[in-house]
Parts: structure tokens; C-alpha cells; sequence
């Protein structure tokens, strides 16, 4: 028989909503600070309204509370595998406060994106984790959430983005 936390009643998780937007930004900002890279942080509030919360959404948000208390956000957004023929959810940002890590909050909202993503046909869960980060690691492992190790993420961003999405396409003269 499992006997529920009673600490774990307090705790909320809620959709983000437009009006948590300088909220979600700022624990972006802790996040990128707790990982030892805030200067990659380049995004606005303004810009996580705009393509957040606007006519076309390209991310959604779990807002995690402790009695009315910001605790934690969890960032997501579909994906779809062409090898398995289904979609899944891409955890772009999970973040807990300090004071509120050891309650399962980060737990909490990574089930609650699961349990939305298999709702709406689902069947996986990804994301990425920071290479130095060894305690996020440890995290994900014990919830089952393995290492993959035939993939590499790679990227493209700024000047060499624009440079290759703007590149005329090589045609064959022949």
C-alpha cells in the first residue's frame, strides 16, 4: 500500500497562462544561472508572449505552486517520430526553485507533460540535458529516462542560420 506525501497536497500544477509570462521568463534566467551559461540566454518575456501565447502557440507550460507559491515550470512541445509513426513531447525546459527541490515537483510536472502528450495519442517523452549537468542527469536515470546513445543533438543558430536558411538552392544545370 502507498501512502501519499501529505507535503505533496500543497502543490499545484497548472497550465501556464499569459499572464505568468515574466514569471516563466525569470525562471529561465535561473535556470540558464544554475547551469553556468546565463549569457545563453537571449530570449524576452516579450518574446515568450509573442510566440507562447499568441495565435499560433509553439510551446506550452506547466506551471508548478506551493501554496500559491511559484515552484517550478515545465516547457514542452509536440513532436512527432516518423519511426514510430506517432507523436510525443519535447521537455524543452524544466526547472525547479531550490528551496522546493526533494518534493518530486520536477517529477510531477514531467509526468503531468507525459500524461497530456499520451492523452493526445503520445508515446514518448524527450529532451536534452546539459552535458555538465551530472545531478539532472541522475534525475532523469531514476525516473527512467535513459541517455540516448545513438543520437547527437547538433544546431545551428544565429548568423550561421540565417546564412544557410538564406542561401540560394544548388540546381543541377544539367
Amino acid at each position: 500500500m502507498t501512502i501519499a506525501n501529505p507535503a505533496s497536497k500543497d502543490i499545484l500544477i497548472r497550465p501556464g497562462t499569459v499572464e505568468d509570462v515574466e514569471t516563466i521568463h525569470a525562471a529561465i534566467l535561473r535556470l540558464g544561472a544554475h547551469i553556468g551559461a546565463p549569457e545563453e540566454i537571449t530570449s524576452t518575456a516579450k518574446d515568450l508572449r509573442a510566440y507562447g501565447f499568441g495565435e499560433n502557440p509553439a510551446f506550452s507550460t506547466l506551471i508548478a505552486e506551493v501554496g500559491g507559491e511559484f515552484a517550478g515550470l515545465c516547457l514542452h512541445f509536440p513532436i512527432f517520430s516518423t519511426w514510430m509513426g506517432r507523436p510525443g513531447v519535447y521537455v524543452q525546459d524544466l526547472y525547479v526553485e531550490d528551496r522546493f527541490r526533494g518534493r518530486r515537483i520536477g517529477e510531477r510536472l514531467l509526468r503531468r507533460a507525459a500524461r497530456e502528450c499520451r492523452k493526445d495519442g503520445g508515446v514518448y517523452l524527450r529532451l536534452s540535458v546539459d552535458t555538465d549537468n551530472e545531478t539532472a542527469k541522475a534525475f532523469y536515470e531514476r525516473l527512467g529516462i535513459a541517455w540516448s546513445s545513438y543520437e547527437q543533438v547538433q544546431k545551428i543558430v544565429g548568423d550561421a542560420f540565417f546564412a544557410f536558411a538564406d542561401a540560394p538552392d544548388d540546381e543541377d544545370p544539367r
